[in-house]
């Protein structure tokens, strides 16, 4: 199995039984997985490095090579052909962002990295420049566990304080604060997020806890050619100018925050670059 991962890209990886995870799922979640992979028996879960090192730009890094969703579905279906060939006649669901698996507590359970304060998953020397996939299986796997460090110092609270916007509090992580969500909302945001994203680096998401975090100041690059080549670090208003929704999506839409359309991007950069 660990050769399987290996030749995928997958930096690490692990195993937990489908009723570990039932605690972490709602009736609806339940519902879609079934319906996905009758009889699941087994979540895989595996990381995939991207950082591609430090350079200028205001696009979140996390968006700057070829949509994760397209690459993880091609690495993981790599990962399932194998896994047919093995043991022929079951079931091999994968899934990267975009199914009903909640990929954080997979992690966890299967020991894949460990939590930061920030909410994401560390994993060294990658840091938390990661993406998570998933595997549902109806194949009876044993539990596997990857080797996963301690966790965040006690005294470091870096992304914390990084945080703009305080979405990092002491209760812990606040999707509904968090700049990088805040930049992929459609319509009219409130004035303070308006300002927010005028001061910010980036237009479309946000790394600012994740430049703090000390597990990421000498991040390893990605392996992986997908977030490596072929990298597009920013837009211009100029550069988007005229261009309809089909035609954005045409343009860009092998990278990942073509998923919003071209509206929150534009009004996002007349915002950043001193237009209305």
């Amino acid at each position: 199995m660990n050769e399987i991962w290996k030749a995928a890209g997958a930096a690490a990886w692990g195993a937990v039984r489908f009723s570990g995870l039932r605690p972490f799922l709602d009736e609806g979640a339940k519902e879609a997985i079934a319906a996905l992979c009758p009889g699941v028996e087994t979540v895989l879960v595996a990381a995939f490095p991207y950082y591609a090192g430090p350079s200028p730009g205001n696009l979140s890094l996390y968006c700057r090579g070829e949509d994760y969703h397209r690459v993880l579905a091609r690495r993981l279906g790599q990962v399932c052909q194998a896994l047919e060939a093995q043991h022929p006649g079951h079931r091999y669901v994968p899934g990267a962002d975009n199914s009903p698996v909640p990929e954080l507590a997979a992690a966890e359970l299967a020991g894949v990295g460990f939590r930061g304060r920030h909410g994401l998953r560390i994993l060294p020397p990658y840091g938390s420049y990661l993406f998570l996939g998933t595997i549902l299986t109806d194949l009876a796997l044993p539990g596997v566990r990857g080797m996963a460090p301690e966790g965040c110092p006690a005294h470091c609270h870096a992304c914390q304080a990084a945080c703009p916007t305080g979405a990092l509090g002491p209760e812990g992580f606040q999707p509904a604060k968090c700049l990088s969500a805040l930049t992929q909302e459609k319509g009219a945001l409130p004035p303070e997020v308006v300002e927010q994203i005028k001061h910010s680096p980036t237009v479309w998401g946000c790394d600012l806890c994740q430049q703090a975090c000390p597990f990421n100041h000498c991040a390893a690059l990605s392996p992986l050619p997908e977030f490596r080549e072929n990298l597009l670090p920013s837009l211009t208003l100029e550069e988007l100018e005229g261009l309809s929704n089909r035609a954005f999506r045409r343009k860009y839409g092998d990278r990942a925050f073509a998923w919003r359309g071209i509206g929150p991007l534009v009004r996002n950069l007349g915002w950043w670059e001193g237009g209305e």
